[in-house]
């Protein structure tokens, strides 16, 4: 059984690093009825930890990561994995030692309702803690031979890609050009899209290509390059792709655009390049293209990430290990995009 009191991080408001806090002497919430609490073994970090923290979302009483209420302070933290210590009463004592990775959308309603979504570490309290209580029926159990830190790198990147995956309806002998792909999201797609039999063109940074020859890309565009199309020409023999899995926006979505055969598909989750562009809009129209936004994922779809976790169908891309003590160096570690991966806080 627990302690009273665990160790955690907090957000003390909008701004700089100076806003987290250590504490050693938080108290460990008790699990509601249908929740479990969760001994924390490690917890990843995400893009969303940082831009909560800056104000990205805004920086009034609506600004979660949806716009929905949040509130200070707050533990953040959504890549929870750990062992279930206690259960609420109207969780079956069988679960109670359980190895659980957790899926950190907390849906709104009956069923897996996504547009009014909560998110573990925004709405409510995460994982940079020794312990979290969340949603039983998020805390799906896992058997693998995976460290904690490496099972704590799938879960919200993987999770995120597999719904942009089947939001773009990927298919096998596809062609799918993903930016961004040396990052948590962008790296998940690579594999994801790979196991689905589909053909990647990844965008990234020519210092971390070496990286992608393990994970099977059918071609690699050097982030800056002025011909997208003569690159992908080049190593696909052919000018356009079936789909654009984009993370990063900004500027380039107008080559990406350009790229896209006929009837394409273009689907994003996320802006870190930037969140206005200028678009022709003619090429929309005139191409039949379908322009798809799509954010983190069902609950069958986590279920379906921890079972290829559990098959080792997925490589655990693991590039740092941080103390909990030492959050703030490793979001500006993070900040620097200089890895290949993710980072992981083990408490």
């Amino acid at each position: 059984m627990p302690t009273e009191t665990m160790r955690a991080m907090l957000l003390t408001g909008f701004g700089g690093y100076e806003k987290l806090e250590y504490r050693p002497d938080m108290p460990i919430a008790a699990p509601g009825e249908a929740e479990v609490l969760v001994k924390v073994a490690a917890c990843g970090i995400n893009n969303t930890d940082l831009w909560t923290r800056e104000g990205a979302y805004g920086t009034n009483e609506q600004s979660g990561w949806q716009g929905g209420a949040f509130h200070f302070p707050r533990i953040q933290g959504a890549d929870i994995v750990g062992r279930i210590v206690k259960v609420g009463g109207k969780v079956p004592q069988e679960r109670l030692g359980a190895r659980v990775m957790v899926n950190p959308t907390v849906y709104a309603g009956e069923g897996e309702g996504l547009f009014a979504a909560a998110y573990i570490g925004s709405e409510r309290d995460g994982g940079f803690a020794e312990y979290a209580c969340v949603p039983d029926s998020n805390a799906h159990e896992i058997d693998s031979p995976l460290s904690d830190a490496e099972l704590a790198t799938f879960m919200t990147a993987y999770l995120t890609a597999e719904h942009m995956l089947n939001r773009a309806e990927v298919t096998a002998d596809e062609t799918v050009l993903i930016t961004g792909a040396s990052g948590g999201v962008g790296s998940a797609l690579v594999q994801l899209a790979r196991a689905r039999g589909a053909r990647v063109v990844a965008v990234i940074g020519k210092e971390k290509a070496g990286h992608l020859a393990a994970l099977g890309v059918a071609g690699v565009i050097f982030r800056g390059e002025a011909d997208y199309a003569g690159a992908v020409q080049r190593q696909l023999s052919s000018s356009t792709v079936d789909v654009v899995a984009d993370i990063v926006g900004g500027e380039q979505v107008a080559r990406l655009i350009d790229l896209l055969r006929v009837g394409g598909r273009y689907v994003t989750a996320g802006a870190i390049a930037g969140p206005l562009v200028t678009v022709d809009w003619r090429k929309l129209y005139l191409k039949h293209l379908t322009v798809l936004g799509s954010t983190m994922g069902t609950q069958s779809e986590s279920k379906q990430i921890v079972a290829y976790v559990a098959s080792g169908k997925l490589k655990p891309l693991l590039a740092g290990v941080y103390p909990l003590e030492q959050l703030a160096q490793a979001q500006r570690d993070f900040k620097q995009k200089t890895h290949f991966g993710k980072l992981v806080i083990v408490p």
